[in-house]
């Protein structure tokens, strides 16, 4: 007897190991991780900060703002708006200067330099800079807390640009798209060009042979946008990994998809509306109640009801067994964005006269979770 006695004790002493290893044990990629959009915008912010890029000197642009000074010619001295062309006029100057591509500093220069050389003044201080950035837009759309133009006036990356929208929205989605304009035209690159000899006397480059009235788009419409990013939002928060934040450009929309948003109220461990944007394959009342926690041990399994509006915002409910699709009696049901799927306690209404008031306590007092894998 006293082997079995050994045996006994020993099979006690495994068990034990292995719950302690299975509760104390990290959730892995495949298990579903909650957490509240704060938590989600305050990883945002700290990962903005940690990725920013280094100050660079600012490249002038289409429709950008320069206040040009020639010291002692006023004549010379006023503020100028680079066309759609990028180009500036100045008075006495036979023809339009090109300033897109150049910092403040080549700006200045190649001025000062044609204005000697055409012989207009004599050994020049000219000073540039830059009194309104508009040549950098970077627009912000969708499921974020505050939908804006951000000019950007320095390299940012995806996160900063996130951050300066306040974050994500409570249904934001998993996804973040990037369209971008076609940057084969001359002259997109961020980096400043030499100043050549061409420039000193404003001669304009001679047109090439290929070159016609179709060669380029019109003036003043906006490039087309025909470069489309997909960025995983949850890749990016978990792993910051500096390949999914990407580095911005100007003319960029960000779009931040939403993504519906299902509600579990009632007799459940863990009420609230979950945002599922992992889950490929819809979410049904059981992956909902595995979110939630499972059901409390006063719930009416057999009176939950699926409370749920229409196209013309009319407000339909359906009643459904939880009892018979736990036990596999009859099919689970599949749930849609914006459900409410509510569990009444035992001893309380009937979950159909509740329905008014559920409607009226979501946005205000139920808790937002994201699901993270």
């Amino acid at each position: 007897m006293q082997p079995a006695r050994l045996g006994a004790r020993t099979w006690c002493f495994v068990a034990a190991t292995l719950l302690g290893i299975l509760v104390l044990a990290p959730p892995t990629r495949a298990q579903a991780v909650l957490e509240t959009p704060q938590q989600t915008n305050e990883r945002i912010k700290t990962l903005s900060v940690s990725s920013r890029t280094a100050q660079r000197d600012y490249v002038i642009g289409r429709g950008d703002v320069l206040a040009i000074e020639v010291f002692d010619v006023q004549e010379l001295t006023r503020e100028v708006r680079v066309s759609q062309t990028g180009t500036v006029g100045l008075p006495l100057v036979p023809v339009r200067l090109r300033m897109t591509g150049l910092t403040e500093v080549q700006a200045q220069q190649k001025i000062a330099e044609v204005l000697e050389a055409n012989g207009l003044v004599s050994h020049p201080q000219v000073t540039v800079s830059v009194k309104e950035k508009k040549s950098k837009p970077i627009t912000i759309v969708g499921a974020v807390a505050h939908p804006m133009v951000y000019i950007a006036d320095r390299p940012v990356t995806l996160l900063e640009v996130l951050a300066e929208a306040g974050g994500i929205a409570n249904d934001a989605g998993d996804s973040v798209i990037i369209s971008r304009p076609d940057q084969s035209v001359p002259g997109s690159t961020n980096d400043p060009p030499e100043i050549g000899p061409e420039d000193l006397f404003g001669v304009p480059a001679p047109p090439t042979a290929s070159a016609g009235p179709s060669a380029a788009a019109p003036a003043g419409e906006p490039p087309a946008l025909t470069n489309t990013i997909t960025v995983n939002l949850n890749d990016l928060l978990e792993t910051g990994d500096a390949r999914n934040n990407m580095a911005l450009q100007g003319g960029d929309i960000v779009t931040v998809p939403h993504a519906g948003i299902v509600y579990v109220l009632g007799a459940v461990s863990r009420p609230g509306g979950f945002v599922v944007t992992n889950d490929r394959a819809q979410l049904s009342t059981l992956k909902a109640l595995a979110l939630a926690g499972g059901l409390s041990p006063t719930a009416k399994k057999n009176q939950a009801v699926i409370i749920r509006k229409d196209m013309a915002g009319q407000q339909h409910q359906v009643v459904v067994d939880l009892g018979k699709i736990l036990k596999q009696e009859t099919e689970d049901v599949r749930l849609q964005a914006s459900d409410v799927l509510y569990v009444p306690q035992s001893g309380s209404k009937q979950a159909l006269l509740r329905a008014a008031e559920i409607g009226l306590g979501i946005g205000t007092a139920v808790a937002i979770f994201r699901i993270g894998r």
